[in-house]
Parts: C-alpha cells; sequence; structure tokens
C-alpha cells in the first residue's frame, strides 16, 4: 500500500496558513493581557511569529509558489481618501 505525501508546496501552503492563524490568536492574547508584563511576553512572541510568517511568505514567493500582484495606484489612492474622509 502506498501513502500519498504532501509536496512541499503543499507543506508551505499549510505553514504559512496555520501562521496567520496562530498570529491571530497570539494577537488577540497581546490585547487581552491586563499585566504588563505578560503583555510584553505576548508580543514578543507574536513579533516571532509574524517573522516565522513572512520568511515562509518570501520562501513561498521565491520559489513562485504565492505571487502577489502590485496595487494600482488609483486604488491606493481611493483607499487613502476613504481614511482621510473618515479621519474628519
Amino acid at each position: 500500500m502506498m501513502t500519498q505525501g504532501f509536496a512541499d508546496k503543499d507543506m508551505m501552503t499549510d505553514i504559512l496558513s496555520s501562521q496567520k492563524n496562530i498570529t491571530g490568536i497570539y494577537n488577540t492574547y497581546a490585547n487581552e493581557c491586563a499585566c504588563p508584563n505578560l503583555k510584553a511576553d505576548m508580543m514578543n512572541i507574536l513579533n516571532e511569529e509574524h517573522q516565522i510568517q513572512h520568511d515562509v511568505f518570501c520562501e513561498m514567493q521565491k520559489r513562485g509558489w504565492y505571487q502577489t500582484e502590485p496595487a494600482e495606484v488609483t486604488k491606493i489612492n481611493e483607499v487613502k481618501q476613504q481614511y482621510v474622509s473618515m479621519s474628519k
């Protein structure tokens, strides 16, 4: 009986998805800490997890497995304008 394993791309996609989930969880924990020392620890962990996520993202981009499209200048300006009008 032959077992089908994950390909590298599948594993990296799973890792990236997991890291995105983990950073969301640590962000919630950090936001809800009442103790300053615990909050500092959670922020440090959150930063480390974001770095792991970024490293995985960059590796996937380098391998051509996660491509992003540059934002159009007109779209960026539209969003900027929305936030400027909201802050007034």
